[in-house]
């Protein structure tokens, strides 16, 4: 019997856009499951208290801030203080510190004979003991009300912070598999590209530090440094890529010799130290942003386009997908099949290169011991996101699905408490199940069949 259209159609879409639909379900899951009461902090619960505030209490109402001594706390005051002089209300003292700070602030207080309309706290400082009975304490202050932001109810999974935090993390791994993506459409394998992360940071932030000037280091030092450990691990990546083509070495077999000699390198540039003599500004990539959004992944989403349209608009795109379907056809057609490989390889070092480089200046240092285990992760993305490990068939775009769908699992979990080793279970699972749909996807169902009757 023939599948009608609605058949036809629905298959169509889950074999075009099953991963985006297995993220958009794992989102929604995350979002009921996070689903809490918030209370309002930092700098958008000051604004929001300054509101609430300036509704209830006319000008030239006087309020006192109470905030502890932490930065969250410093810029909620800060922003409530702001608001409240905008609004013509009177911000009467800024106390930061303990309740033992709020008791002395509000005695002066009363001690001046100065009445008080509200207190002003956010919702931890508002459960101080302190505020208890203070009318009948202290009754000159005028029995002041302790106003807080109104809480709301919303997943943490959604929180701005969170989702930005999501990609920030997950950028170092969406730009290395970028590089891995090609490499496996062109049916190959790179093992190296942890190590690589490796030597990259180390062999960066050791240039900073030996010739770049160490922590007084300028932005042009500091550039051309990088780029040297970017440059590299691309060299690396060509070599690697030699090896396969000049010799017909397996690659797994070539980069599994790579990842060790590429992590033996960086032990032995870094002395088995960290290297952090490199300036405060050295975190601009990895910690800075640019309109609020992180600057790696502003870098993730260049990448990720540029990857995109090599790999849809090019005649080099359709050349590496043409190598990993069939490498002798491809090579009777007249793709330059040798020279292929060393491009995917020497671009994949490369990317490794700048997922080192982010990564040092996430942590703000170049480390022998980065990027351990991150080649399984990379290639887990790439399989999840639709590549198949036999070579000619994957999407760039596809890949950065797969490296959500892996980020959003992992901070999905950690939200919800799950300990680290189930992590590393479900994970391994998932990447199974993708491995899984992609043999259902190429044989069939049948053929599945067939072989357990056999």
């Amino acid at each position: 019997m023939a599948p009608s259209k609605a058949q036809t159609l629905l298959s169509r879409l889950l074999a075009e856009h099953g991963m985006l639909l297995v993220l958009l379900v794992l989102c929604a899951y995350y979002s009921w499951a996070t689903f809490a009461v918030q209370h309002p902090a930092g700098a958008a619960g000051g604004e929001q208290l300054a509101r609430e505030i300036s509704s209830r209490f006319p000008p030239p109402a006087r309020v006192l801030v109470v905030a502890r001594d932490t930065e969250e706390d410093a810029a909620f005051a800060g922003a409530l203080r702001q608001g409240l002089e905008a609004a013509g209300l009177e911000a009467a003292a800024v106390v930061y510190g303990q309740p033992a700070d709020a008791r002395e602030a509000l005695e002066g207080l009363e001690r001046e004979g100065r009445r008080l309309d509200a207190i002003a706290c956010n919702q931890t400082t508002a459960s101080w003991a302190v505020f208890d009975g203070l009318a009948a304490r202290l009754p000159a202050l005028g029995g002041p009300p302790v106003v807080q932001p109104a809480s709301y109810r919303w997943p943490n999974f959604l929180k701005a912070e969170n989702l930005l935090n999501v990609a920030n993390q997950i950028s170092v791994i969406a730009i290395v598999a970028i590089g891995m993506t090609l490499v496996i459409i062109a049916a190959g394998i790179d093992l190296s590209v942890g190590s690589l992360i490796a030597l990259s940071a180390v062999a960066s932030t050791l240039l900073v530090r030996d010739l770049g000037g160490g922590e007084s280091a300028t932005a042009l030092a500091m550039t051309l440094s990088c780029l040297g450990g970017i440059v590299l691990c691309g060299l690396v990546g060509l070599f690697s890529g030699a090896m396969v083509t000049a010799f017909g070495i397996p690659s797994f077999i070539v980069t599994l010799a790579m990842m060790l000699v590429a992590s033996g390198l960086a032990f032995q540039l870094a002395e088995g130290q960290s290297i952090y003599q490199v300036p405060d500004s050295f975190v601009w990539l990895g910690r800075g942003s640019t309109l609020r959004v992180p600057n790696a992944v502003l870098l993730m989403a260049v990448l990720y386009a540029a990857a995109h349209v090599l790999m849809t608009r090019t005649v080099l795109g359709r050349y590496v997908y043409a190598v990993g379907g069939n490498p002798e056809a491809a090579r009777l057609s007249g793709v330059p099949v040798r020279h292929v490989i060393l491009f995917v390889y020497g671009l994949c070092g490369a990317l490794a290169g700048s997922g080192g480089v982010v990564m040092a200046s996430q942590l703000k240092s170049g480390a022998p011991t980065y990027g351990q285990m991150y080649e399984l992760y990379v290639i887990a993305a790439v399989v999840v996101g639709g590549a198949s490990l036999s070579g000619g068939e994957g999407k760039v775009l596809g890949t950065l699905i797969g490296a959500f769908i892996i980020a959003v699992i992992q901070n999905g979990m950690n939200l919800t408490g799950v300990e680290s080793y189930t992590q590393k279970v479900v994970l391994g699972l998932v990447i199974l199940g993708a491995v899984l749909l992609d043999t259902v996807k190429k044989r069939g169902w049948s053929w599945i069949l067939r072989k357990r009757g056999a």
